[in-house]
């Protein structure tokens, strides 16, 4: 009996020791240290960053200034210099924000390595805590009774096995907590390296305008040697080349073309309406214009089933519209347009699930009518996914609901992602993605050049 109680008594002091070790928490010194020094580092960037916005300020108060004078060459080279210094003290304000960002990226890392640390040490105290737990499980009562000299060595051994459990489920809990803490870390982490990749590409911007600005300024500079009437013959070109542009034909899928002028009118009010950015709502029409331009349009076949047939091969698609969730959708909006089910394009079905979608933007019909009562309010009347104005608003609201108005080029890239595939744009719609992200690369400097000449 007596190595019996010596076995329970062993355990007991092993289990407790266990416990005492490893249900409190390991200090981080590590990281408090870091992030000692990277509040340090913070202070210091803030400080050149308010530098740099008073310069930025500066620059720009004589971009405004120089504005307001009549156009000669020598004006707009100073107007040009002005703007590529204002785009190099942005990329500086970047790359301080970059070093910022690097820097708590850093101690994310690090944070998240040592919680992952932290719960190896908990999982393996854990498993020994229920190993030498269950050890004393099988030690039985009388057993336990019998070995004890007195009851006073009985109830202390007892009160001790019952501490042994309190110090397993303060186990449990930490564990719990740490995975919790781990998650929000890994989060955080996701967040910040999002952050660092939106200022990446904002900075790659910044660049092409640099390169742009110089170039002008360098034809400007040639051109100083001329005369001015050389000079205003120049502006009339350019001028003349932003008509064009305006003019140009803006192609959409399944209707008709619009002029690019007025498609960024439409972009913008939906951008004012929804916060999107308008080249980016627009990049998203010209990749759905391609993709149809590759794939065609199909018409229903069978107003029954959702059989749908190509216009351009014949092929019918026996999976051309889901027969329960847009059909009967379909046949609601189309009458309230005044539109033939039967000679009404929609898209064709890809190699997975079905196709169905209508209009230059691509909803499919469950999909669009869950904006008609927002856009019957912004236009005063059943919306129509045909006409270009009301679809480039639905493609705003859309994006706006999947994260675009957050601003920056990871919001807009899942945005992108999501309106092609859902929830699986992480798997399905990153090629759509880039692509959309490229138009709008695009589209953008356009925009910007309308503006600079009007």
């Amino acid at each position: 009996m007596n190595q019996v109680k010596k076995i329970f008594k062993s355990n007991l002091l092993r289990v407790l020791f266990l416990a005492t070790i490893f249900a409190t928490g390991f200090a981080f010194t590590d990281t408090i240290s870091a992030e000692t020094a990277i509040e340090r580092r913070e202070k210091e960037l803030r400080e050149e960053l308010k530098r740099l916005e008073e310069q930025q300020a500066a620059v720009q108060r004589s971009l405004d200034q120089q504005k307001s004078q009549t156009a000669t060459i020598q004006r707009d080279v100073s107007i040009l210099e002005d703007q590529i210094y204002s785009a190099e003290l942005s990329i500086q304000k970047k790359n301080i924000e970059i070093q910022n960002l690097s820097q708590t990226i850093n101690l994310k890392k690090q944070t998240i390595e040592e919680l992952n640390e932290k719960m190896d040490r908990s999982r393996s105290a854990l498993s020994e805590l229920i190993k030498k737990t269950n050890d004393i499980d099988k030690t039985s009562l009388p057993e336990i009774i019998l070995s004890n000299r007195s009851l006073t060595d009985f109830f202390a051994d007892l009160d001790s096995y019952n501490s042994v459990q309190k110090q397993l489920e303060d186990l449990f809990d930490q564990i719990r907590e740490i995975k919790s803490q781990t998650e929000n870390e890994t989060q955080e982490l996701s967040k910040r390296q999002n952050q660092e990749l939106d200022i990446k590409k904002e900075i790659e911007g910044e660049k092409r305008t640099i390169a742009v600005k110089k170039n002008e300024k360098d034809n400007l500079l040639g051109l100083s040697k001329q005369s001015e009437a050389t000079y205003e013959s120049i502006l009339q070109q350019k001028r003349a080349e932003a008509s064009r542009i305006r003019a140009a034909l803006f192609q959409l899928r399944d209707t008709d073309g619009i002029p690019f002028g007025e498609a960024i009118e439409y972009a913008q009010k939906a951008s004012r309406q929804t916060g999107v950015r308008a080249a980016f709502i627009l990049g998203v029409l010209k990749q759905e214009t391609d993709i149809g331009r590759i794939d065609g349009s199909c018409v229903i076949s069978d107003l029954e089933s959702g059989k749908t047939k190509s216009i351009n091969y014949g092929t019918i698609f026996d999976n051309g519209i889901h027969p329960t969730r847009d059909l009967p959708i379909l046949k609601e909006i189309l009458p309230n347009l005044g539109r033939n089910p039967l000679d009404t394009r929609v898209s064709c079905p890809q190699s997975v699930g079905y196709g169905g979608a209508i209009g230059p933007s691509q909803f499919i019909p469950s999909t669009w009518k869950m904006f008609i009562p927002k856009l019957e309010e912004i236009f005063g009347t059943y919306p129509d996914p045909w006409i270009p104005e009301q679809a480039i608003m639905g493609t705003a609201l859309l994006l706006r609901d999947n994260g675009a108005a957050n601003g920056g080029y990871t919001s807009e890239f899942e945005a992108a992602g999501r309106y092609y595939a859902g929830g699986n744009w992480n798997l399905y719609g990153r090629g759509y993605a880039n692509s959309v992200m490229s138009h709008a690369v695009e589209i953008q400097k356009q925009i910007d050049f309308l503006s600079e000449v009007e």
